[in-house]
């Protein structure tokens, strides 16, 4: 468990990959893994996103955090240990996600929007608090909660976050930041999207 934090640490950045199929999965996460990137998200919501899991953990091993986002059930959790994943991100909080998540020993990120559903989610077993979406919530919010929450809470903005931003939201000393179709969305070129990942790493460092 250590190991995986302690490889986000490295590059505590999540490219999520929201839509994406199987058949370029390999392609973008070798652009993404040479830009500087090791956590890739594949979206429940994305075609065969199981395959696209499967073919990144077999092509990349343990270079690349694999994280299964948009997981809503207990279901999708037992899909998503199946296919290799490590971290399981919802955009919600769901108790019986976060508690299934650890039993089966993955990482558990929860999308949480308020201060209840934080300490809730915590209380839960929840390891890494999805603020979501941050666009909405705003940094002020995420000083704000993160100043009466546990010592050590990590935090991960998701939404909205733009190489333009992330210094602001390191400032705030969150633990990783999570981006979706600012980085990556279908149909992006290979040169953008290797354009928007080298501009996102530059801005992180």
């Amino acid at each position: 468990m250590t190991s995986v934090f302690d490889k986000i640490s490295e590059m505590p950045l999540i490219a999520i990959l929201r839509g994406i199929r199987p058949g370029e999965v390999i392609e973008v996460c070798e652009i993404l893994s040479e830009t500087g990137f090791r956590f890739v998200e594949v979206t429940t919501n994305s075609p065969e996103w199981q395959k696209s899991i499967r073919l990144i953990k077999a092509h990349f091993g343990d270079n690349l955090v694999i994280g299964t986002g948009t997981v809503l059930t207990a279901q999708d959790v037992e899909q998503a240990v199946e296919a290799g994943s490590q971290v399981i991100i919802s955009p919600n909080f769901d108790a019986d996600v976060v508690r299934l998540t650890k039993e089966l020993g993955l990482i558990s990120a929860p999308g949480c929007f308020t201060p209840s559903e934080c300490f809730e989610a915590l209380k839960a077993g929840a390891d890494i608090l999805k603020i979501f979406p941050a666009e909405v919530l705003g940094q002020p919010f995420i000083k704000g909660v993160k100043a009466v929450l546990p010592e050590g809470t990590r935090i991960c903005p998701t939404g909205g976050v733009t190489p333009e931003n992330i210094t602001d939201f390191q400032k705030l000393g969150v633990f990783a930041l999570g981006m979706g179709s600012a980085l990556y969305s279908p149909g992006k070129s290979a040169q953008d999207l290797r354009t928007s990942a080298e501009r996102f790493v530059s801005a992180m460092r």
